[in-house]
């Protein structure tokens, strides 16, 4: 946890206008141009398992993949337009934090292309020929191979020049062709907007950054913390990865750097920065059937135990009696508790940025005295206890004397090992978070992942937790070096990925491996199938859609195309400013509101920011109190439902909660919507309040009949109409007919929530 900015040392003199999230449609040269094809290589046509691949020869020659018994392409050409294409460009990285910005230039490209070759044989069919450029050809090859499902195996690649001495290209292009209104979704989380046509798309794991573009916000911290306000598509977990209003979509199987340029009406360009670029085409009739084809190749979530979604899960710092207090509170009021949520039981340090953790992977006895009694008693109410871990490690040897003798200083014992990152002269990595620095696991080091997975073994599993959050894991510095010497810009993608990787396994060691539950804020393409809960990390505690409320909901729906089937946001947001220009603190609506919306997302859990003091919290006032008491009811009732949807999660890769275009696609007021509204399965839509003083939301509902859940009243599909949203009933209609619906009906009218 770490949202980094001090204090705002800046004026106020920054308008919404200085920082542009998306640019106008793109006027600069296309990086490609014509193709050519060789003679006596028009009109072929090629079987390829459950796919044709067809070669026009014409005046305006066309490549085509389409898979048997569907009418669209999986990929194609702009007819007599290169499909492949090179660039020589240079990164720079520049890190602050956690915060990674790319300064990258393409000084030179190879945009004609001609196709001189073409193989198809033993399952696969190979194209070659050569990239006209200005200092001599660049030859390539594209392989297509496999072809037995919903996905076609493909690669890209440069091959050695003829010319030696020649300069080598480090940029490897593919263009498919588009149209204006074909819509693009994905990547990953994407805070700010589902559809991502016409916008330039860079997927890197990164810090999101604090504003993401909301002002002041966003200047002051990039102003006084190298860039830490971070850009509108800056993301823990990006991933190479989309699907189209087309019914086709493309996988990337790669950790390089990548950028996907959609502001063309034409095309859609992938430039990866190496020199071979594979993947997978992804053929599907429908949204969902797109998911389940990526999903199938990625991995997909395990279901999760039934106590995570049993109630609320009470995020609290304070120390044993904070809990019993706030435990006796929560039972007064009858609600549903799945679990308390320690994050400080290592101890806490204040910082500029407010509270925040020592990271020292122990339990802090003097902070939770009687730890043991703590979680026994918890545990006889059913009640779980769950705790924090990190990658990162800090040295807390000042901390001995207050702790005991008995203390271990995990930092201490990975340097002498030789565990951390390090830098080029072999000293440790030490990275700055807000007043501290920490090392950074080397997950390259067998022994060190054998190490770490004891430390969590022994001082989190066997202290009582049955579940922690796994925060982190995009912080890998580009420069730094590891055991196995690897290349740190790929391994900078690769890391969330090990790091859910090695919390897995650490709970299958344990015998927890169904059980015990981690929760993921960093994430990469295969962090699906390794990872068992995510939360969607450090929004700001406002309402905005740069860095807010409404990125709780963008980030959410977004995350699901690409196989995050379980995911969640900090209940009220997180990250608070104290500043003597302009304070981000969360209001008593803001947690109201935002306490409605996570009644409907699959995990139910507060957090109290990294500044509680100047945050509402559930307990704030008796009004909150038994306002959150109710949504938790509420949440609680349709578990039923949730399990059945968590089971579908893990065998089809769906999410829990979706964007209405995978159950709606045709319809046209679905497919450019970013966060107004969302499904929990297929049954149920829910519109959210997410403005200040907003009394009624406008809702549309597709074809079909559906169901009021307050009222019972049927309603009328198809409309567009301002709907009341009183606090504690924020709009939601089931499909008329639904057991679900009617089980949760009857449920809100047994507790009396009606």
């Amino acid at each position: 946890m770490k949202k980094i900015l001090g204090t705002l040392a800046v004026a106020s003199l920054v308008g919404a206008g200085l920082y542009c999230v998306n640019g106008p449609l793109a006027t600069a040269q296309a990086p490609y141009a014509h193709l050519e094809l060789a003679p006596g290589l028009a009109g072929t046509s090629y079987a390829l398992g459950g796919y044709r691949v067809m070669l026009d020869g014409s005046a305006q020659p066309r490549l085509r993949i389409m898979r048997n018994g569907q009418a669209h392409a999986v990929f194609e050409n702009i007819p007599g337009r290169a499909f492949v294409a090179a660039g020589r460009g240079r990164d720079e990285f520049h890190e602050a934090r956690g915060m990674v910005r790319v300064d990258t230039t393409t000084p030179v490209r190879c945009t004609d292309q001609r196709i001189d070759t073409v193989q198809s044989d033993a399952g696969q069919f190979v194209l070659g020929g050569v990239l006209q450029c200005l200092d001599g050809p660049q030859p390539y090859r594209m392989r297509l191979h496999g072809g037995a499902g919903t996905h076609l195996a493909f690669s890209v690649e440069l091959l050695p020049r003829q010319d030696a001495q020649a300069a080598p290209y480090n940029r490897v292009l593919l263009v498919a062709a588009s149209s204006a209104d074909e819509g693009i979704y994905g990547f990953g989380e994407q805070f700010s907007y589902f559809n991502q046509k016409g916008r330039l798309l860079p997927i890197l794991v990164s810090e999101q950054g604090v504003g993401r573009g909301l002002q002041p916000i966003t200047f002051a911290a990039d102003l006084t913390n190298n860039g830490a306000g971070g850009k509108w598509h800056t993301s823990y977990a990006g991933v190479p990865h989309f699907i189209t209003t087309a019914q086709r979509g493309l996988l990337l199987d790669t950790h390089d750097y990548v950028e996907f340029d959609m502001r063309r009406a034409e095309s859609t360009v992938v430039e990866l920065h190496g020199t071979q670029l594979s993947g997978h085409f992804l053929a599907g009739n429908s949204p969902l059937e797109l998911v389940t084809a990526s999903t199938e190749l990625t991995g997909r979530m395990r279901p999760l135990p039934e106590w995570v979604t049993q109630g609320a899960i009470i995020g609290l710092q304070g120390g044993t009696a904070k809990v019993r207090e706030a435990l006796a509170q929560l039972q007064a009021q009858k609600t549903p508790l799945a679990a308390f949520w320690l994050q400080d039981w290592v101890g806490q340090r204040i910082t500029t940025f407010g509270k925040q953790l020592w990271w020292n992977w122990t339990v802090d006895e003097k902070r939770y005295p009687g730890w043991d009694a703590l979680v026994a008693d918890l545990k006889k109410d059913r009640i779980s206890v769950m705790t924090y871990v990190n990658p990162f490690l800090a040295d807390v040897e000042m901390r001995r004397d207050e702790q005991g003798a008995g203390y271990r200083n995990l930092f201490a014992e990975a340097q002498a090992k030789g565990y951390l990152v390090k830098k080029a002269d072999g000293s440790p990595y030490l990275i700055l978070n807000t007043s501290f620095s920490a090392g950074l696991l080397d997950l390259t080091n067998p022994e060190a992942w054998k190490w770490m997975k004891d430390v969590i073994k022994k001082e989190v599993i066997a202290r009582g937790s049955a579940g922690w959050m796994a925060d982190f894991g995009e912080g890998f510095p580009m420069d730094g070096v590891t055991h196995a010497k690897v290349d740190p810009v790929q391994h900078h993608n690769a890391y969330p990925e090990l790091w859910a990787q090695l919390n897995r396994e650490a709970i299958a060691e344990a015998g927890v491996g169904t059980t015990a539950t981690f929760f993921s804020r960093s994430g990469y393409t295969r962090s699906p199938a390794q990872s068992t809960l995510f939360w969607l990390g450090d929004q700001l505690v406002t309402w905005d859609a740069h860095d807010g409320l409404k990125t709780a909901v963008t980030g959410l729906l977004s995350s699901g195309i690409s196989g995050y089937a379980f995911n969640h946001s900090d209940i009220g947001g997180y990250t608070t400013i104290t500043s003597p220009i302009k304070n981000y603190h969360r209001s008593k609506e803001l947690f109201l509101r935002w306490t409605e919306l996570a009644a409907f997302n699959t995990v139910f859990r507060t957090h109290q920011g990294n500044r509680p003091d100047d945050n509402w919290q559930f307990n704030s006032d008796a009004e909150t109190l038994a306002h959150f008491a109710r949504m938790a009811q509420v949440y609680a009732c349709w578990e039923p439902y949730r399990r059945t949807l968590i089971a579908e999660a893990a065998t089809k890769g769906w999410p829990v909660v979706r964007h209405p275009y995978l159950h709606y696609p045709q319809e046209a007021a679905f497919r450019s919507m970013d966060s107004a509204q969302f499904m929990v399965g297929a049954d149920f839509m829910v519109a959210p309040v997410l403005d200040p003083g907003v009394k009624a939301v406008r809702v549309t509902l597709p074809k079909g009949d559906w169901v009021d859940l307050w009222s019972g009243q049927p309603v009328t599909s198809g409309w567009l109409k301002e709907v009341a949203a009183p606090l504690g009933r924020p709009p939601v209609f089931y499909r008329a007919g639904s057991a679900s619906g009617e089980q949760l009906r009857g449920c809100l009218k047994h507790r009396q929530l009606l």
